[in-house]
């Protein structure tokens, strides 16, 4: 069995780290590059950088903060917002991520998808999906959680698959922020329909919904923020017990 991954996500905007619930409400949680470097340090699996406002404003991703942030660190590094092109892409290889993070510009042009899979290979491309239930349906949404779709959550999932994606980052809106625990019944719905992996977000609060995630969520890896920006949770912490309660997971 493949070792689950813990991955912190530095959520930036104006430079900064950001935290919000249900998308909204974003406070400062620090420098991304100190932390960058400290998550690499205690023991994080990957590091996940999201330019969240890039799309709403209509720009590219920090590229020169990525290339920042990636000289800090020894682990593997996604980076996603603004992204619609190989060119966006190139750059953010040529900067020192490891893999691209898309959302928004996949469901306005899920070609793009196809096309970077077979430009970089599947492995280095992640499809961020951000979904809420509304009328007990899984909708996705874009544009950092403004912008509602019709699309259906595990539809599109399936079809991203076929296009060629390597990885699918699933954050449920509902549970975002809220320490409440992961989306795990869509995870494990999720989970076997489709055979890439599955990064599940939002909910996270302690050490038990991590181990949920794995076990009842059947995710592959699980992200979280605000537990480890404000030091509720520590990852070397996290892991060992993770690995107690029979986890399978790098130490």
């Amino acid at each position: 069995m493949l070792a689950k991954r813990i991955i912190p996500c530095l959520d930036i905007k104006d430079g900064r780290t950001v935290k919000g619930v249900n998308f909204i409400d974003l406070r400062d949680a620090g420098d991304p590059v100190e932390l960058a470097e400290l998550y690499s340090r205690e023991g994080a699996d990957e590091l996940v950088f999201l330019d969240i406002s890039a799309t709403e404003q209509k720009r590219k991703t920090l590229s020169d903060l990525v290339y920042r942030v990636a000289e800090k660190i020894n682990i593997p590094f996604t980076v996603g917002g603004g992204i619609s092109s190989v060119q966006d892409v190139d750059l953010l290889l040529h900067n020192g991520a490891d893999k691209v993070s898309i959302n928004s510009s996949a469901v306005k042009n899920p070609q793009l998808i196809s096309d970077l899979s077979s430009k970089i290979g599947s492995q280095s491309i992640v499809v961020a999906i951000d979904a809420k239930q509304i009328s007990n349906k899984w909708k996705v949404h874009l544009v950092g959680g403004k912008v509602a779709t019709k699309l259906d959550l595990f539809e599109w999932a399936k079809e991203v698959e076929d296009r060629g994606a390597g990885e699918i980052l699933f954050t449920s809106m509902d549970h975002d922020g809220t320490k409440n625990g992961f989306a795990n019944d869509a995870l494990a719905q999720l989970s076997s329909m489709i055979n890439i992996p599955i990064i599940a977000s939002g909910g996270a609060g302690n050490i038990q919904h991590f181990t949920d995630a794995f076990a009842v969520g059947k995710a592959d890896a699980a992200l979280a923020a605000s537990v480890f920006h404000f030091k509720e949770i520590s990852i070397t912490q996290l892991k060992k017990e993770l690995h107690n309660n029979a986890i399978s997971i790098r130490i």
